[in-house]
């Protein structure tokens, strides 16, 4: 199926880039990915969604891949929370949100505590309130290894993704790849999300050590406010979000459902697409039935 590529706006009048896929009248499912992600990474999902009968709708988050930089760095969870509220608000009727890592984190505190009763559903994709601080600096730390000094080479890129994910077969500097990357004046390679964005988190961290279980209160705060139907999709081999991390969501917020991908990593969508889409569209039919599908 075809799919669109548009502009939203969000928050504080933000251009965000977004692939739009499906009969525009249907229930809408807006996906909002991983940090150092890009829209793309959606790509076989939204096909599934829009055969599923659904408006799939993926954006590029703030300050990642063809979406504006914010000029002033604001890249806090409630930065990409407002840019969320701000999409929805501007859709005739209340989508389903499936946010992946900072994803669902912006949505918890979207739905939780800027604009309650703003998303029809809420599906967390290897995320919870609680995370695993090894696993959540393993993350960051990738994201900060190349930010001022790039690649040589898209080659060279594809060769420290490999070491980053080992578990999977090395991909070659294709297409996909070069998407993720923008070439500068200097001839070398750099990651098409703004600098500001890694750097930011890491000023914080080395400043105030304390911020990472404030944002995890604040987080949790947050879950136990929400009332929409609610959907964790665990990789079974996460080393972010742990059992006791599901178990603290789940006390947070009893009518959590939830999914565990045997043999997906945090990469969940790219680990095992088909056991995603197939977990996903179970949720979603039950809660939200497309068009012509009797409840």
């Amino acid at each position: 199926m075809e799919s669109v590529t548009t502009k939203i706006e969000g928050s504080g009048g933000l251009s965000l880039a977004a692939e739009v896929v499906g009969d525009d009248s249907a229930m809408p499912v807006l996906l909002a990915h991983g940090g150092g992600q890009t829209r793309r990474a959606w790509k076989r999902v939204t096909g599934d969604l829009a055969t599923a009968g659904y408006h799939a709708i993926a954006i590029d988050m703030r300050g990642h891949g063809d979406s504006d930089w914010a000029a002033s760095g604001a890249y806090d969870i409630r930065d990409f929370a407002s840019d969320l509220v701000a999409i929805a608000s501007g859709m005739e009727c209340k989508p389903a949100l499936v946010g992946a890592s900072l994803g669902g984190l912006a949505g918890i505190i979207a739905e939780g505590y800027l604009a309650p009763d703003t998303f029809a559903s809420l599906t967390l994709v290897d995320i919870a309130p609680r995370m695993e601080p090894g696993g959540v600096m393993r993350v960051v730390g990738f994201m900060a290894q190349h930010v001022d000094t790039g690649f040589s080479s898209p080659e060279e890129a594809a060769g420290i993704i490999a070491s980053y994910m080992p578990h999977r077969r090395k991909r070659g500097a294709g297409e996909g790849l070069r998407r993720y990357l923008r070439k500068k004046d200097d001839g070398r390679y750099y990651w098409h999300w703004d600098p500001a964005f890694i750097r930011n988190i890491m000023t914080t961290k080395r400043s105030d050590p304390a911020h990472q279980d404030r944002q995890f209160d604040a987080l949790s705060d947050a879950a136990s406010r929400l009332s929409l139907p609610v959907h964790l999709i665990r990789g079974g081999s996460s080393d972010l979000v742990s059992e006791e991390a599901v178990a603290h969501l789940c006390d947070l917020v009893p009518h959590t459902e939830y999914s565990d991908i045997a043999n997906a990593t945090h990469m969940v969508v790219g680990d095992a697409n088909d056991a995603f889409s197939a977990a996903i569209l179970d949720f979603l039919t039950r809660h939200h039935p497309p068009q012509g599908v009797p409840s």
